[in-house]
C-alpha cells in the first residue's frame, strides 16, 4: 500500500487552516514538514515550518513527518519533538561521523518517536545500508533539498532500486519515501522503483481537488 506525505513547504500564507482541513478529507495520510536552517541548504523554512506544525498538532490527529534539511540536527530534533511528531528524518550528510548518525537515530527513539535518515541525490544509498536495521524510514532525495516545484532527478530512481533489493535480500522491515517532483507524470516510475511512501507538495497543492491528485498518487 502506498501513502502520501504532503509537503506543506508551499501553503500560501493566511490560508493554512483551509488547507490543512482540504488535506485531511482528501485523505493524506502524513502532513511532510520541510524544516530548512538556511545552511544545510539555503532557504529558511525553520520558524515557518514549527508555526504550522505547533498549528496541525492543536487541530489535527494525522501524523506529522519531519524532514530536518539542518546543520545543527540535535537543537532542531529538540524544538521538533515539542509537536510529538511521528517521525523526524535528518539528513546523513549533516552527521560528522557514524557515532554521531548512532546517536541521533537513539536519542530520537528514547523520546518515543520513529526515526528516518535521509540522503541527498549525490550520496551513494550503500552509505545508508549499516544504519537501516535501527531505523524505521529511508528517505530518497529525488532532487536537491531546499526547493519546492523541481523535477525528478531520474538517476535517484535506481538508488531506491538498489534500496530496494538490498532491504528485501537482508530482511530489513524499513520504508522507503522519495521526496521530490512527484506527481501524476513521474509517480508510477518511483512506484515501480519501490517507493512505498510518496512526498508531494506542488502537484497536490496547486491542484483545484486535493483528493483527485491524491487518490490518482495512490493508486
Amino acid at each position: 500500500m502506498v501513502e502520501v506525505s504532503t509537503s506543506l513547504l508551499s501553503v500560501k500564507k493566511g490560508e493554512e487552516n483551509k488547507t490543512i482541513f482540504a488535506l485531511e478529507v482528501a485523505k493524506t495520510d502524513y502532513f511532510h514538514i520541510d524544516v530548512m536552517d538556511g545552511k544545510f541548504v539555503e532557504k529558511n523554512t525553520y520558524d515557518k515550518m514549527f508555526g504550522i506544525s505547533s498549528y496541525i498538532k492543536r487541530i489535527s490527529n494525522l501524523p506529522l513527518d519531519v524532514h530536518l534539511m539542518v546543520e545543527d540536527v540535535k537543537k532542531a530534533v529538540d524544538d521538533f519533538l515539542a509537536v510529538e511528531p511521528n517521525i523526524i528524518t535528518f539528513h546523513l550528510e549533516a552527521c560528522k561521523d557514524k557515532q554521531e548518525v548512532y546517536d541521533l537515530i537513539k536519542y530520537i527513539k528514547e523520546n518515543n518517536c520513529k526515526v528516518g535518515i535521509a540522503i541527498k541525490p549525490n550520496t551513494k544509498i550503500e552509505d545508508v545500508y549499516e544504519f537501516l536495521p535501527f531505523i524505521h524510514m529511508c528517505l530518497v532525495m529525488t532532487v536537491e533539498p531546499g526547493k519546492g516545484g523541481q523535477e525528478l532527478i531520474k538517476e535517484t530512481l535506481d538508488k531506491i532500486k538498489t534500496l530496494k533489493k538490498y532491504i528485501e535480500d537482508n530482511n530489513i522491515e524499513i520504508d522507503i519515501e522519495a521526496d521530490g517532483g512527484i506527481n501524476l507524470a513521474t509517480v508510477d516510475s518511483v512506484k515501480v522503483a519501490g517507493a512505498n511512501i510518496l512526498v508531494s507538495g506542488t502537484a497536490i497543492l496547486m491542484a483545484k481537488d486535493y483528493k483527485v491528485i491524491i487518490d490518482e498518487l495512490k493508486k
